[in-house]
């Protein structure tokens, strides 16, 4: 059994050694993977020191890392975590047996049950960006998942190699837990606790910037995987906008057989024309969306087909 420890980074020299001694101490046969998003401090050199194998990751942003790392790593489980000591390694191995026993193709690992994320991380707006992010999905997609955002989390290999990273940035946490909920893959959530960065290190995720583009994911996604919700909603405002507009010339018409609300009329026209061609778009991509998801479930059959015969010749 191979199992592969991914720490993507981006200027961590402060904590990397610590995380890498950590996880080498509790998983002494796992291959710990560092990859050094173009940091300008001596993570590399301290990741090496401390045992990691090192690579190198020239794309900027995290979505990149993982989509490399992805590529390049074969293993029978993976582990992810953010190299900055804010997840305690001692939780991994809780982590990786729901994968062992069948159980999960990714396991959650929780920092919002038991508070202490609430406790540790001060900075204004996480905790409702986390709130109105994991209550959309939820809501979105009939799910349970306390801790979208986490950055640590375990897959098993079927999941590793049927996933398309389509995200860059930070939105990569959020792709995973939609996808997952999408495509019906079997979720472990496990209460871990939280400790804040130490002092002299620093977040690389920005509230505002990288909230919206999660937003913009959640809006992504929910237009290629449920485009009949999306634009059913979009035909639905229209014609509410439509009918509202045009009303008012349907009474005049009603009781006077004439018409002197001639913009009105014309304005209604197009907005309910509008929403048709949106519900009309919506029928024809959720019949696309249909055939797209029975392709990914023959996929995802070759691949653990391939992930099995791999075992049985290993």
């Amino acid at each position: 059994m191979k199992l592969a420890v991914l720490i993507p980074c981006y200027n961590e020299g402060l904590t990397i050694e610590k995380v890498v001694t950590d996880f080498k101490r509790e998983l002494p046969d796992a291959y710990i993977y560092v990859y050094d998003n173009n940091s300008s401090d001596d993570t590399s050199a301290l990741a090496k020191k401390a045992g990691a194998i090192v690579r190198k990751e020239p794309r900027q942003g995290k979505g990149f890392v993982v989509r490399q790392m992805f590529f390049d790593i074969d293993a029978d489980y993976y582990i992810m975590v953010d190299g900055d000591d804010t997840y305690p390694a001692e939780a991994v191995h809780s982590l990786v047996q729901p994968l062992i026993d069948g159980e999960a193709d990714m396991t959650i690992g929780d920092r919002l049950s038991n508070g202490t994320y609430a406790q540790e991380n001060k900075r204004a707006f996480h905790g409702f960006g986390n709130d109105l992010v994991r209550n959309s999905i939820n809501f979105l997609y009939n799910g349970h998942v306390n801790d979208v955002m986490t950055g640590y989390r375990g897959f098993n290999a079927a999941f590793v190699k049927s996933f398309p990273v389509m995200s860059n940035g930070f939105q990569i946490e959020t792709e995973f837990t939609i996808h997952a909920l999408d495509k019906r893959f079997k979720l472990v959530e496990l209460p871990i606790d939280y400790r804040d960065r130490p002092e002299g290190s620093f977040s690389k995720l920005n509230t505002f910037s990288d909230g919206f583009k999660v937003l913009m994911t959640i809006l992504r996604m929910v237009q290629e995987s449920r485009p009949i919700l999306f634009y059913g909603v979009l035909s639905l405002i229209f014609a509410v906008l439509g009918v509202g507009i045009g009303l008012p010339v349907i009474v005049e018409f009603a009781k006077t057989h004439f018409i002197t609300k001639l913009p009105s009329a014309v304005l209604a026209t197009g907005l309910i024309i509008i929403a048709l061609l949106l519900l009309i778009t919506g029928i024809i991509l959720n019949a696309a969306t249909k055939t797209d998801k029975k392709n990914y479930e023959l996929n995802l059959y070759r691949v653990f087909s391939e992930i099995n015969k791999n075992k049985k010749n290993n």
